[in-house]
């Protein structure tokens, strides 16, 4: 019963920072690199679970690592990148203290700074996760064509170990499906033999 009780609780860890990590990622989506690589470790959790997130590891993967090294490929966009990251950190900061609507907010005061400090702390983490991962990224792929290189020959062999699994796959299923002709012909003349013992004139033409 522990045991189960382990498994359920390892299950439940699992899926909610798998989701909480994903919804960052696509919160965070504006910026290059960091949100799609944000998506990637997300659905990266949610694949132990999940087959459908297993079929969208590696395409998302593959996405967020190209990105990543386009966001950082050239000063200006390390510049872009950090400059939205910054934005995010202010916004988290003004939605945290609250301030009041201002004279020229069209909308009712309800809709200001909706959702208070949850939203608030929801911003600021995203903000130092995308930082975090902006300086990752700069680190990783800045100035260094062979790391982007790799990015394609990693795409090359997942793709390769895909093809050879499906083919694989094609040939065993073959494979059962003719050794299921074979129990049905077997089964087919079996019948036909035990139809012509208790019914000789059944073989006759």
């Amino acid at each position: 019963m522990s045991e189960y009780a382990a498994g359920a609780a390892k299950r439940v860890l699992l899926e909610a920072l798998g989701w909480t990590v994903l919804v960052i990622g696509i919160l965070a989506l504006f910026l290059p690199g960091p949100g799609l690589l944000l998506t990637f470790a997300g659905l990266a959790i949610l694949s132990t679970q999940y087959a459908w997130a297993k079929r969208w590891t590696h395409p998302v993967k593959m996405k967020a690592l190209r990105g990543a090294a386009e966001g950082v490929e050239t000063p200006f966009r390390i510049f872009l990148s950090s400059v939205g990251a910054l934005c995010l950190v202010a916004v988290g900061v003004v939605w945290l203290l609250s301030p009041p609507a201002p004279g020229w907010w069209p909308l009712r005061e309800d809709w200001w700074l909706f959702g208070g400090r949850p939203v608030a702390i929801t911003m600021l983490v995203s903000s130092a996760i995308a930082v975090g991962l902006l300086i990752y990224s700069v680190h990783r792929f800045f100035g260094k064509p062979e790391a982007v290189a790799e990015i394609d020959r990693m795409d090359a062999r997942y793709k390769e170990e895909l093809a050879i699994s499906e083919h694989l796959e094609a040939m065993e299923a073959r494979t059962e499906a003719q050794e299921a002709r074979r129990v049905a012909d077997r089964s087919t003349r079996a019948a036909r033999q035990e139809a012509n013992r208790a019914d000789p004139t059944t073989g006759q033409v």
